[in-house]
């Protein structure tokens, strides 16, 4: 009995020694990975060249593009459930419900009427417009201008076969548009655009219910022999300093 009692009690600091050594080696595996997750951080802070700006641009240039692919959404809707055909579609913002849509018919084709397509009526964020371009900071809607190689394109020019029903947003800032492009995958240096019309809004003021595709008021053709041929979205110069965000609702 006393050899037995010894034996045990010689075991017992070999059984420390082996769970101190156990403990020993679980908080070098915590160091290393602490470590591990501070250089992952300070990397991750560190890219785009320590750059604070270019995160915050991405974060505001994904609030202009993220809105009029909500009003596609929504457009395809009124489309495929509720018949409306993309030919009277129109955008009269809240403030012209009362005064236009002054039939059921009419509130039905409208894109922001709770009745037609229910999309939330916005402006741009106003850390992504020069307001000194757009002090309204209003998006603009229609269908007068056409977009080369997007569905139909007529090389005299849009008409009301060719045309594309478009989402503007003028006076962006360039920082915003060249981190559009880059996400895009397009060259940074924005193209310059002629004729193109992104102040005429397709309301029920505008055509007929039956249609308001195209009035004739834009002759522009986005695309035509530069970077944004064939591009649903993107940015382009007209005028000094102004630069105009589009984003294709319904190709034709």
């Amino acid at each position: 009995m006393t050899i037995s009692l010894k034996t045990a009690a010689s075991r017992q600091p070999e059984k420390a020694r082996g769970d101190s050594g156990n403990v020993l080696f679980l908080i070098l595996i915590a160091v290393a990975l602490f470590a591990a997750l501070s250089y992952a951080v300070t990397q991750s802070t560190r890219s785009g060249g320590g750059d604070a700006s270019s995160e915050t641009n991405l974060i505001n240039s994904s609030q202009i593009t993220q809105y009029p692919a909500a009003l596609k959404t929504a457009m395809t809707r009124m489309i495929v459930s509720n018949s409306v055909s993309p030919y009277a579609m129109t955008f009269d913002d809240p403030s012209l419900f009362a005064a236009n849509l002054t039939t059921s018919s009419l509130e039905q084709e409208n894109v922001f009427h709770p009745n037609g397509g229910g999309s939330t009526y916005s402006l741009g964020p106003d850390t992504v417009i020069d307001t000194a371009i757009n002090a309204s900071k209003a998006w603009v809607f229609n269908t007068e201008n056409q977009i080369e190689n997007i569905g139909q394109t007529n090389g005299a020019g849009p008409d009301d076969t060719t045309s594309d029903t478009i989402a503007f947003l003028p006076g962006v800032k360039l920082a915003i548009c060249q981190k559009i492009h880059s996400q895009l995958g397009l060259s940074t240096t924005i193209p310059t655009e002629t004729n193109i019309d992104f102040a005429t809004d397709q309301t029920t003021a505008v055509g007929t219910s039956s249609d308001r595709i195209y009035t004739g008021a834009g002759t522009g053709t986005i695309g035509d022999s530069n970077i944004l041929s064939g591009q649903p979205q993107g940015c382009f110069q007209q005028g000094a300093n102004t630069y105009v965000y589009y984003h294709v609702l319904i190709e034709r």
